[in-house]
């Protein structure tokens, strides 16, 4: 979980690098072209592709039509904010896990882990810090990605019932990438040699961040392994402060340390509930 926390925080390290030079659609659909060939060469030599057989149609196509927002939501941010202040919010998206799994999975949700999430909110608030002189708008956008990425994590549990982790993320894939072939009329930009190995080493950084984070849930106890993924907001604040000299304010660490706190509690919570 911690090598999946570092290849992320690289993997966004990289996209923003990328978003100055190419607009998101493009980034988007390379960088996912390459994970997609990740993946198919996985599922040739490793479980075959029955692997990839849908049960839930409508079920898979609902998630990838989310993680399609996700992923663009994500990009578009790192365009226009520091590294480790998406990271940070980011990392909030648990929180909206715990108010969407009533809803969406009819799961109970008590009022303990009620508090954790609003608890993990205010620091979500605490980093924005609307109303305030340093706010800006731009801010909204790890906010809302966060919020899609809870959905998408709510709807991925009811899906994981009858589809494989490979076939989620494949499927998924394929359609970020169809999505952003059609932004191509839009305008995209010349890919320059050097900058062909940089989209490599993005799908490349996604794919296996993925499979780490799926093979250390498959291995691991969840309540153990996942707060590690909150490693990475150090990746991201060592990987900002060295490639942009962006050190998080004051105000980002402490909200960053209510997230954790707030995220670590929900994971434990969640983890006793299933237990019991």
């Amino acid at each position: 979980m911690v090598g999946s926390a570092a290849l992320l925080a690289m993997n966004d390290a990289v996209s923003k690098f990328l978003s100055e030079t190419y607009p998101v659609g493009q980034i988007l659909g390379l960088r996912h072209t390459v994970a997609l060939l990740i993946i198919l060469a996985y599922v040739h030599w490793g479980p075959g592709w029955a692997a990839l057989r849908v049960t839930d149609r409508w079920g898979q196509a609902l998630r990838a039509l989310i993680f399609v927002g996700t992923t663009g939501l994500i990009v578009l941010s790192l365009s226009v904010l520091p590294l480790a202040t998406v990271t940070a919010i980011g990392f909030s998206s648990p929180i909206f896990v715990v108010m969407l799994s009533g809803p969406l999975l009819g799961e109970a949700v008590g009022p303990r882990r009620w508090m954790a999430a609003l608890l993990g909110f205010a620091g979500v608030l605490i980093i924005v810090r609307p109303g305030t002189v340093g706010f800006d708008w731009l801010v909204a956008l790890p906010a809302l990605a966060a919020l899609v990425a809870g959905l998408r994590d709510s709807v991925t549990r009811r899906l994981s019932r009858t589809e494989t982790s490979i076939s989620i993320l494949f499927w998924s894939t394929a359609l970020v990438i169809l999505t952003s072939a059609t932004t191509a009329p839009f305008g995209w930009e010349r890919v320059v040699p050097q900058d062909i190995v940089w989209f490599v080493l993005n799908g490349a950084l996604n794919a296996g961040a993925h499979f780490l984070m799926i093979d250390a849930l498959r291995l691991g106890d969840a309540s153990l392994v996942s707060p590690f993924r909150y490693t990475g907001i150090v990746w991201a604040a060592i990987l900002g402060l060295v490639v942009w000299g962006h050190f998080p304010d004051a105000w980002t660490l402490a909200g960053s340390a209510v997230i954790v706190a707030s995220g670590v509690y929900i994971v434990e919570r969640e983890a006793g509930r299933r237990a019991r």
